[in-house]
């Protein structure tokens, strides 16, 4: 089974940064996409970033810029640093491990991690 515990969020005002971190346990595959995805109140969740174990990245338009998704292999762990926040980034942040195997994808999810961004 996989385990994965997200850490870093809280309040911030506009303009500030905050960094994120997401470290997996359990089995691990070296064929994963590790990323981002948030849910703000009444909003469906959506996918901000994600980095594949290679080291390619895919950025949501609104954070392009800002936002940095980097991943220590060896550590099984994923960062998002988040600079020149705004009011509308407010979420919750889950982290995601996408693992494909021989039976297919399995999807694993952190529990979430409050970001506030106040104007």
């Amino acid at each position: 089974q996989v385990q994965l515990v997200e850490s870093g969020g809280g309040l911030v005002q506009t303009g500030g940064s905050l960094r994120l971190s997401c470290a997996a346990s359990g089995s691990i595959s070296s064929f994963n996409i590790m990323g981002w995805y948030r849910q703000a109140p009444g909003k469906q969740r959506e996918l901000v970033t994600t980095m594949t174990a290679g080291g390619s990245t895919d950025y949501l338009d609104s954070v392009r810029g800002r936002f940095t998704i980097s991943r220590d292999n060896a550590k099984n762990t994923v960062y998002l640093q988040m600079n020149s926040l705004k009011p509308e980034d407010t979420a919750v942040y889950y982290c995601n491990l996408k693992q494909y195997g021989i039976i297919g994808t399995t999807n694993y999810w952190g529990q979430g991690t409050q970001v506030t961004v106040s104007s």
